[in-house]
């Protein structure tokens, strides 16, 4: 192939070391994450964590939680303050992969939908944040309206992660070549 024509998806620039620090934070506490989520799958919570996050009524969350002994209780507490450092991590990691993406994208259309791509992770943590709150008064005794929110709250952060990661997928396939010659 042609390397003068022949274009990634990521920029030819290296990553910084803040983003390499960022990127390792992220990925150690999201294994440390997903180890602590292992022992909390169980038929009420097929997917541990996740499952509880989404249980949107009380009677959902309480059958989660007496699917759960003590220590399993203390796994999801540890896990629900240890995803407050991960939202910190992740947010950092996304934020920099953002501004990393877009520093050979001149135009205006790929600043403004980087702006967008900005506004879409903050909320995402934002949503993060303020779920596991509602997620560690969840842990007594369950409520509707505490598993409502906590539910909504997951779905919107969810949905800030995809579209924002769809937004970058944009941005760097909007315009392959730069406007002008990098030397």
């Amino acid at each position: 192939m042609d390397t003068e024509h022949h274009h990634t998806l990521l920029p030819k620039r290296p990553m910084g070391v803040p983003m390499k620090v960022s990127v390792v934070v992220s990925a150690g506490l999201l294994l440390i994450l997903l180890a602590l989520n292992q022992p909390l799958h169980s038929s009420a919570a097929p997917q541990g964590m996740i499952s509880f996050q989404l249980a949107a009524t009380a009677e959902q969350a309480h059958a989660i939680l007496r699917g759960w002994n003590d220590s399993e209780l203390t796994l999801a507490r540890m896990a629900l303050w240890l995803d407050f450092l991960f939202i910190v991590a992740y947010l950092a990691t996304l934020l920099q992969l953002t501004r990393l993406c877009t520093r050979d994208r001149p135009g205006v259309r790929e600043r403004m939908i980087a702006r967008g791509v900005r506004v879409l992770f903050v909320v995402a943590g934002l949503s993060d944040a303020a779920e596991n709150i509602a997620l560690l008064n969840n842990l007594g005794p369950a409520t509707d309206s505490m598993s409502l929110t906590a539910s909504l709250l997951a779905l919107t952060k969810y949905t800030g992660l995809m579209l924002g990661a769809a937004g970058l997928v944009v941005v760097r396939a909007s315009r392959r070549h730069p406007l002008s010659p990098s030397a």
